[in-house]
């Protein structure tokens, strides 16, 4: 299976937002560097509800190394609902979900299509 690299110190930090949101959904935007995703961007003026979360795209600066999205459930679906394809298919690129209990077992990676992703995380 095709797999993302995401920085560990994202990854944590991804986890720990997700448990300081909870129990609302969060989003952000990934950034890449060197296939690696290194960083999470949050869009301006969010909203994020217990069973959805908004931002508006055409907030977001002009960034060629934004190359996907990630947002957490707050319940323990790691699967992409109708609304998350979507959105997959709108947007493009490589797309995380973090579900409940917020846990590196419960994080899942989806290309815009709703296929699954391996991850690797790296140092």
């Amino acid at each position: 299976m095709e797999a993302v690299r995401i920085r560990r110190e994202l990854l944590e930090y991804l986890l720990e937002l997700a448990r300081d949101f909870y129990p609302n959904e969060f989003a952000g935007f990934l950034r890449e560097r060197d296939g690696v995703f290194e960083e999470v961007l949050i869009a301006p003026n969010p909203h994020f509800g217990s069973s959805s979360a908004f931002f508006d795209t055409w907030m977001l600066p002009y960034d060629e190394s934004i190359k996907g999205t990630v947002h957490s459930h707050p319940g323990p679906s790691p699967w992409p609902s109708q609304a998350d394809l979507n959105f997959f298919s709108k947007f493009g690129g490589v797309h995380m979900i973090i579900a409940y209990p917020f846990t590196e077992d419960s994080v899942r990676a989806y290309r815009s299509d709703g296929s699954r992703l391996g991850i690797e995380v790296v140092e």
